[in-house]
């Protein structure tokens, strides 16, 4: 009976060990803990507004910028963790407006084009994370963020920051 028992037992245990996930296949906890380490755990000092970087800020420098996520109807970018802000001196639209997306600043489209910037998330090695910074972060439009990393200059003047951690304001 005792050796019809560690049978049964050595039977399972093989047969439950092709149920585990291989060292190459993503456990969900594993997502999670990474998605964790884009968080700044307190927010970044010195932090300029948008529009001030753009006017201060050079190609490679290191700066901290602080920002609301809009400047469009779409400010959070498909397949990568990137998305625009905007200084959070410029005002988005009012909700007694009716406005369906105040995010998208339609009411002061002229002060959005020198008050924005992209941010883009990367990893360690200095790419791109490919997936959606919200998958990444619990954010939204609208959410005040202050981040620190590299500027980006283009030739148009546009405006983007690497960075590796977002600090997200609480109630804002």
């Amino acid at each position: 009976m005792k050796s019809l028992l560690v049978t049964v037992l050595l039977i399972a245990s093989i047969t439950s060990a092709g149920c585990l996930p291989t060292p190459a296949e993503p456990i969900a906890n594993d997502i999670g803990a990474t998605a964790t380490s884009y968080i700044a755990a307190s927010e970044p000092l010195d932090a300029v507004p948008v529009g001030l970087a753009r006017k201060q800020s050079e190609n490679g420098q290191e700066i901290t910028l602080v920002g609301r996520i809009g400047g469009s109807s779409e400010p959070f970018i498909d397949g990568l963790a990137a998305f625009t802000i905007v200084d959070p001196n410029v005002p988005y639209c009012a909700d007694d407006e009716g406005c369906p997306t105040p995010w998208d600043y339609c009411c002061e489209t002229d002060a959005v084009k020198s008050n924005i910037a992209t941010v883009k998330i990367i990893d360690t090695s200095g790419k791109p994370i490919q997936r959606s910074a919200k998958s990444l972060i619990p954010l939204k439009e609208l959410s005040v963020i202050v981040v620190k990393g590299i500027a980006k200059r283009d030739e148009q003047g546009n405006l983007s920051i690497a960075t590796t951690q977002v600090f997200v304001r609480p109630g804002e």
